[in-house]
């Protein structure tokens, strides 16, 4: 049944998502554990064991993790390999590139064993691939053999669908168990210890000085990043000796650049062929990506969780507002639907009542969820009354809203979706991009 409403369309995928709930509630649970344990054994088998052909490199963590798996992926053709790709925004085998519209970051069983040996039979030597926590809650990493593990960092994220933020990193961990040669980790996030603990091969820690967090971590291999900075054109940073400069903005994506740096060493590849590479990035699509520069600012990023988003507002705050005397931050944010995380949408409210000089609430991808509710959700903890606050459903009238609202030097930042190309509606997917809509709708605009 599920199949034959896979193959009529895209307006009945809501149907198809109530149909598979409804007998998922039906299904003992050790049924659907072996269920999730026999497709990924399938899947090798049906494509005959394809991760032996190939190095794969997996990315997990809550925050960074596509930024890592597409600067790593610079660095690896740079240096002359042929690389595959896998992130929430694109796949890529060798010059071929495609969107990712499964809107879910990590491919299901089958369709990721159907990538890997699409890969090997393109004679790929690597593999970069983000590794979900969903993911690996329903084995997509299982029967792979994968060469280097990265850790980027770890915040509160589908706590309600882990059943709590132990949970959710133990199941993160499971990555970190399956055997592999090269264990990465950034050292400065608090649970570095425990996931530097996996017995493998060879261990790289990395982070910022001055930071105290880098002690007392075992005999590793240290890759610490000195003199930070970030700036309103990028970020720089030195290692042994080395500059780094990216024209990429944001404390944050100084962490993800030096993730990246390490996955490049951890492969052989040189510090100064790390550098070319990474100087010539022109950003990641819909990662604090700077859509429009004048008369005034705007910036679209992913952000979707509240250690993200505080992130990228403090980034604005730093770099662009509080350099030009007068000019405000309009912010644009929603929350997804479909009951998972609720407990985020007060925070966003919060984090942007501290932030936004106007804000305007409107959809992200509501699902089934009624749209009006979550934005009395988030409305629920802007306790700042001197900030204007409107509610706006449509979000192409949101994002004129906010554009009409700014003046020169001021800055539109507009979070939750990025470069995802569907938004999820009670009506099904649609199709969409918050980038295009900001041009469309500025070419609208009279100065």
């Amino acid at each position: 049944m599920i199949i034959f409403l896979k193959n009529i369309g895209i307006g009945h995928i809501k149907l198809k998502i109530s149909m598979k709930s409804f007998f998922k509630k039906l299904t003992p649970s050790w049924t659907l554990n072996l269920y999730h344990q026999m497709w990924p054994f399938l899947g090798v088998v049906l494509y005959h064991f394809p991760s032996r052909k190939l190095k794969i490199i997996g990315v997990t963590g809550t925050n960074g993790k596509t930024t890592v798996v597409h600067l790593a992926t610079q660095i690896l053709e740079n240096a002359g390999f042929k690389v595959a790709m896998a992130s929430s925004l694109q796949f890529k085998i060798g010059n071929k590139t495609w969107k990712n519209k499964l809107k879910m970051t990590m491919p299901g069983r089958m369709k990721l064993q159907k990538f890997l040996r699409q890969a090997a039979n393109a004679k790929c030597d690597y593999v970069v691939m983000e590794v979900t926590s969903e993911g690996i809650k329903q084995n997509r990493h299982k029967f792979i053999k994968f060469d280097t593990a990265v850790f980027t960092n770890l915040t509160r994220e589908h706590i309600e669908s882990h059943g709590g933020f132990d949970k959710y990193k133990e199941t993160k961990a499971k990555f970190f168990a399956l055997p592999h040669r090269v264990s990465i980790v950034n050292l400065d996030d608090d649970n570095a210890q425990y996931f530097l603990s996996f017995g493998v091969g060879t261990k790289i820690g990395f982070g910022l000085e001055p930071n105290n967090k880098q002690d007392d971590v075992g005999d590793i291999k240290k890759i610490i990043a000195k003199q930070p900075q970030t700036f309103a054109g990028g970020i720089s940073f030195s290692i042994e000796g080395g500059d780094f400069v990216l024209p990429i903005v944001g404390k944050f994506n100084i962490y993800n650049a030096l993730t990246a740096v390490c996955v490049g060493l951890s492969q052989g590849v040189e510090l100064n062929q790390i550098g070319d590479a990474l100087k010539s990035v022109q950003g990641i699509p819909g990662r604090m990506e700077r859509v429009i520069g004048e008369p005034f600012n705007v910036f679209v990023d992913y952000a979707h969780t509240p250690d993200s988003l505080e992130k990228v507002y403090k980034t604005i705050t730093d770099n662009y507002k509080t350099k030009i005397k007068g000019s405000k931050m309009v912010c644009v944010l929603g929350a997804a639907g479909g009951g998972r995380d609720k407990w985020k949408r007060p925070e966003f409210g919060r984090i942007a009542s501290e932030y936004c000089d106007e804000i305007i609430l409107t959809d992200e991808d509501p699902y089934e969820e009624d749209p009006s509710q979550i934005l009395l959700e988030i409305e629920s903890s802007i306790t700042n009354r001197k900030i204007s606050v409107i509610k706006e459903l449509d979000r192409r009238k949101a994002i004129n809203k906010a554009l009409q609202k700014a003046k020169p030097n001021d800055s539109v930042i507009i979070t939750g979706k990025g470069a995802e190309p569907l938004m999820m509606t009670k009506r099904g997917p649609i199709e969409w991009d918050d980038r295009d809509v900001v041009r469309e709708e500025y070419s609208k605009l009279n100065f």
